[in-house]
């Protein structure tokens, strides 16, 4: 997507869990969003992941860190399920993109939703395929589901993982039911804690993130594939997370006093900007 002279280098910020390589953000004037450069190929990209620090892949908890991630993912989980049970649809059929280990399609599938999952790391795979009888599949498989097949697609924070950006976006809307939601979920570098964290704040996580989100650049992406943001909401518990690691990349440790304060005072701020750590975007068919 870099392809407009108006596009300037915003940050130059470093890979703290797997590579210490350094990366480029470059801001997208056009989309309004940070593009990091330069992007790992397809193939290597992957190694970008091997760590068994990447929380995503496992359900360990090994520490205290691990545990408390796991408490407040409980909760947010409660919160996703009562989200995607508010809306009316003919059917329930959901589609979970990079669902990680499967603990949300789970607790979908024990709420009547029929699930389907797709996760391209092998063994995040096999443990969400264990939980959900199989119904977990590669990315390659979403090019062979059937066209207008699901009333509900869900990211959550993947979206910014995703290396051909805008046909994805087409695949989702081909997928949707004509009256069908597509549900986001990505980190705002225009919160409060990334300001203050800048180059440490955790949630640019290069290269891994290949994609960074402002509030315009997700109506841009949307609109270019026929439709629109129908409401947002905030996560409010990101900032508090974000803010955990953003310490231990900038100080060494967690300090998780000045995190929760980091945390709190984005959330206060947000509540009147609207410009929350990471945000819920639920979209619909134009």
């Amino acid at each position: 997507m870099l392809n407009n002279i108006e596009n300037k280098p915003h940050l130059i910020v470093k890979d703290h869990s797997v590579s210490g390589e350094e990366f480029q953000l470059i801001h997208n004037k056009k989309m309004d969003m940070l593009e990091t450069y330069p992007q790992p190929s397809e193939e290597k990209l992957a190694d970008y992941y091997e760590s068994e620090d990447y929380i995503s892949h496992t359900d360990a908890k090994r520490n205290l860190f691990e545990k408390v991630y796991h408490f407040v993912k409980s909760i947010a989980l409660k919160r996703k399920l009562k989200l995607i049970n508010s809306f009316s649809f003919d059917g329930k059929k959901l589609l979970d993109v990079g669902c990680g280990t499967g603990d949300f399609i789970k607790i979908a599938s024990d709420n009547n939703w029929e699930v389907t999952g797709i996760e391209p790391n092998k063994n995040a795979r096999s443990i969400a395929s264990h939980k959900v009888r199989g119904s977990v599949f590669d990315i390659d498989y979403l090019l062979k589901l059937e066209s207008h097949s699901f009333d509900l697609i869900t990211l959550w924070h993947v979206l910014e993982h995703l290396p051909k950006l805008e046909n994805h976006i087409a695949i989702f809307e081909s997928l949707l039911k004509p009256n069908g939601r597509l549900i986001i979920a990505v980190p705002n570098f225009k919160s409060y804690d990334a300001s203050y964290y800048k180059n440490f704040w955790a949630a640019y996580d290069v290269p891994r993130h290949l994609w960074h989100f402002s509030q315009a650049a997700i109506s841009n992406l949307v609109q270019q594939k026929n439709m629109t943001v129908d409401k947002i909401a905030p996560m409010t518990f990101d900032a508090y997370y974000v803010a955990l690691l953003s310490e231990k990349y900038k100080k060494g440790l967690m300090n998780p006093l000045k995190a929760f304060w980091i945390g709190w005072k984005s959330n206060r701020m947000a509540k009147r900007s609207g410009e929350f750590s990471s945000l819920i975007y639920v979209i619909k068919k134009s």
